[in-house]
């Protein structure tokens, strides 16, 4: 198998291609740039290419046998800003990268959507797949309109779609632009000595998915016949409080370290608690989450301190 991955130079991209070489599978990335953390991996083709560029990802699908797409133009916080530009850049894209799979006959492909934003205000804790999608921001409904075209293509030419409903994923290699990702964004900060902000009392609760965790469960979807959606997260909630008392319990003993967050008000489109019920992807793929939050904050603490080290 060789495997087009979309998006595969950025933090969740960079430990799917990976995961991919370890299983032996052949990778060629898509990507806009290359990683920022560390060098081009020697088993791996990398192509440069913009994915609304509809030549630029014709040409790189080329003999391969499989897409798993994880690019996205916009985070939660920033789509809402110009919806406009979220639909031009991730949804308009997505449905031509559909075309093309079909004209190239090529079925199947992992798609990285939001356990986080398509549900919406949950009304079920744990949240389950069959949960009403009702998003309230405009990368959520984006998302929701790529699965619901995926699901068009399944039905109308046999597509073979996974959707991975990814949670809050953190780890090594996630960076410090302070967009998206509050551990790694505190955990950055933190490191260059820089105070951390917490938008509302802290109490939102979120399902925090460790960044291997979720490559793992990307490769196991691609190599299965299945097809569907499927929640991608720890199982697990934890307040942004539960996150600074972890965060300042793995810093206390670094000298000249002050974590000392200011709260500000909260954000209109943060919503309260959603916490991903996994059965189903634990059941079908045979998966769990391996790397518990204790643990994975610490590891991703080391991983910030020797990277701002070298810089």
């Amino acid at each position: 198998m060789k495997v087009l991955l979309i998006g595969g130079c950025g933090f969740i991209g960079s430990h799917v291609a990976d995961c991919l070489v370890e299983h032996g599978i052949a990778v060629r990335i898509f990507d806009r740039r290359l990683e920022p953390f560390r060098d081009p991996l020697p088993r791996v083709e990398y192509v440069m290419g913009d994915l609304t560029d509809t030549a630029q990802v014709f040409e790189a699908m080329s003999g391969v046998d499989a897409v798993i797409h994880l690019a996205s133009t916009t985070v939660p916080s920033t789509s809402n800003l110009d919806p406009v530009a979220d639909i031009k850049g991730n949804l308009i894209s997505a449905v031509r990268l559909l075309e093309m799979m079909r004209a190239t006959d090529i079925r199947k492909i992992v798609y990285l959507s939001s356990g986080g934003t398509v549900y919406g205000i949950p009304t079920t804790d744990p949240v389950a797949e069959a949960h009403p999608l009702n998003p309230i921001s405009s990368y959520g409904i984006v998302k929701v309109a790529i699965e619901n075209y995926m699901q068009m293509e399944n039905h109308l030419h046999g597509l073979q779609p996974i959707v991975l409903r990814a949670s809050n994923p953190y780890g090594p290699r996630q960076g410090h632009g302070g967009i998206q990702g509050i551990i790694g964004t505190h955990l950055w900060r933190t490191a260059r000595g820089e105070g951390v902000e917490i938008w509302g009392d802290g109490s939102i609760v979120r399902d925090f998915i460790y960044v291997r965790d979720l490559a793992d469960l990307c490769v196991a979807a691609l190599t299965t016949d299945t097809s569907g959606c499927y929640n991608a997260g720890s199982g697990a909630g934890a307040s942004i409080n539960d996150i600074v008392d972890r965060i300042r319990a793995v810093t206390a003993d670094e000298p000249g370290i002050n974590f000392d967050p200011v709260y500000k008000p909260g954000r209109s489109f943060d919503v309260p608690r959603v916490v991903l019920d996994i059965s189903k992807a634990r059941r079908d793929f045979r998966w769990a989450p391996k790397v518990d939050l204790k643990e994975g904050i610490e590891r991703t603490w080391e991983w910030v301190k020797q990277t701002s080290r070298a810089d």
